[in-house]
């Protein structure tokens, strides 16, 4: 399962879930604004910006990538 950590008013975090939903890829979506306790999970990994999305796979990256997001459709 695809796991997105996005906010409140992030482009990239909308357009991302979009992607996910027009390729019927399922996902499950934790909202640091609603949810602080990721937070300091994600600073603990490295990451600074949202959308970040964790892969099945174990990889993650960061923001609005069409080229990484394809590998799942």
């Amino acid at each position: 399962m695809v796991t997105v950590f996005s906010k409140n008013n992030c482009i990239q975090c909308k357009m991302t879930k979009r992607f996910l939903e027009q390729h019927k890829i399922a996902f499950v979506e934790h909202n640091i604004d609603e949810q602080p306790e990721y937070v300091s999970q994600l600073k603990s990994e490295g990451f600074m910006a949202t959308p970040v999305v964790k892969l099945p796979n174990g990889n993650a990256f960061s923001g609005f990538r069409p080229d990484q997001l394809n590998q799942l459709a």
